[in-house]
């Protein structure tokens, strides 16, 4: 079979010898970059990409594999890798992948393939690795007289020197933030609150970050997210004297650090993340309350934070080394009263939902949710329900359910407002 395999890449890669080729440029970004060098997801345009990704496949074993993508126009790219885990990561233009996931399911080197939106102008095809690995072949063919031009990504094993190489000898820069949002220390603080009470609400994944999938009908948890959002943004608008506003409004990803600043920048009173998971036990339904502990409440608390935490990971986005704590007494009294505050927004959530919205034994749980970190701004995490059971699913597809959990909510958030400003907040 190997042998078999070999014979085929060897003789494709002889074809491909009189293609142009690429030239690779070989990015890493260090996991010593802070927040500031990490390029800030801009708005997404309403119009497609011209450029079209309408067929992929991939074949190999442990050693080599190939991936092909079949393109409408000649796509640009980049080649780079990142390490912990390692990884190779494709940078194109805007594209718009129109082929069936399974296309390009993890195969050979390969344990995890995720591919979509990095913002406007940007798409990524991340692949993770299952051992050192490194690019043979990146390149482009034109086929069909101009009508097809087929992108071609071998990859083979390296040895671990050979990749500590080729992640050393990148010489690639970090491009300046669309905006100033990714360079917003987060121990800054934050500028005169705003006559209205501002509610940052987030919807989880994005983009490249598709989050869990519905087992009935596939459904991408990115997908429930943003149209959650967007119903509870537009119901709490509807109140006086509140005004919500959305971390991100299209399909585009967003680092967890960019959601956070974001809602520091707009003065956020609040900040909702908005989740629908997936667990091993399908039997599990309902509604869970996150707030942010450094201890979780119990494991499944805590293997849900772990893996909510990888998005960035998942993106082929290095995590910047964590900011040493600041001896500053003000700052750690600040930081366990927004906590105090994050707990009674989501006691009041889970009040609310009681008879209303279903909800998981013990509904408020904490873990180390990285989005929930700001030290002023309190934070909760709600999982709205769980792919994984059918049930579930079946209420999250549900306009009017989502109608119903959205004023629900707005009870809560409008009983919190009321007991922070008869508090001075």
């Amino acid at each position: 079979m190997l042998a078999t395999l070999k014979n085929m890449i060897d003789g494709a890669i002889g074809v491909l010898n009189a293609v142009r080729r690429r030239r690779i440029v070989c990015i890493l970004t260090l996991a010593s970059l802070s927040a500031s060098s990490m390029p800030l997801v801009a708005a997404a345009t309403d119009s497609p990409p011209s450029l079209i990704a309408n067929a992929a496949r991939i074949i190999g074993d442990d050693a080599r594999t190939r991936i092909v993508l079949d393109f409408n126009q000649e796509p640009e790219f980049e080649v780079h890798y990142l390490d912990s885990p390692a990884r190779i990561v494709v940078d194109f233009p805007a594209v718009g992948f129109s082929f069936p996931t399974k296309d390009l399911a993890p195969t050979g080197l390969f344990s995890d393939i995720r591919f979509g939106s990095m913002g406007e102008g940007s798409a990524r095809l991340v692949l993770t690795a299952k051992k050192p690995v490194q690019v043979a072949i990146a390149e482009t063919k034109s086929e069909e007289d101009g009508k097809l031009f087929r992108f071609v990504l071998d990859t083979e094993i390296a040895t671990k020197q050979k990749f500590a190489d080729l992640l050393k000898n990148q010489t690639w820069q970090a491009l300046a933030p669309a905006t100033t949002a990714s360079v917003t220390p987060d121990i800054m603080p934050k500028s005169s609150r705003q006559s209205d009470f501002m509610i940052a609400v987030d919807a989880g994944h994005g983009g490249i970050d598709a989050g869990a999938k519905g087992g009935v009908t596939g459904t991408d948890e990115k997908v429930i997210t943003l149209t959650f959002a967007k119903q509870l943004t537009e119901r709490l608008n509807k109140i006086p004297g509140i005004k919500a506003f959305l971390t991100r409004d299209d399909d585009v990803f967003l680092a967890l650090s960019e959601r956070v600043t974001l809602a520091r920048q707009q003065n956020a009173n609040l900040f909702i993340s908005v989740h629908a998971d997936t667990l091993k036990q399908k039997d599990i339904r309902g509604a869970t309350v996150y707030t942010i502990s450094d201890r979780a409440s119990d494991r499944m608390a805590q293997n849900l934070a772990e893996r909510e935490n990888l998005s960035d990971q998942i993106a082929g986005v290095a995590v910047p080394n964590a900011q040493p704590e600041v001896a500053d007494i003000l700052l750690d009294f600040t930081r366990r009263e927004t906590q105090a505050f994050s707990v009674t927004l989501a006691e009041n959530i889970v009040k609310s939902f009681e008879g209303q919205v279903g909800l998981i034994n013990n509904p408020h749980r904490y873990a180390g949710f990285q989005v929930l970190r700001a030290h002023d701004v309190p934070s909760v995490l709600l999982e709205l329900g769980f792919l994984s059971n059918p049930e579930d699913e079946k209420l999250l597809l549900d306009d009017n359910w989502r109608a119903k959990v959205a004023d629900t909510l707005a009870v809560a958030v409008t009983k919190y407002r009321a007991q922070a400003l008869a508090n001075g907040g």
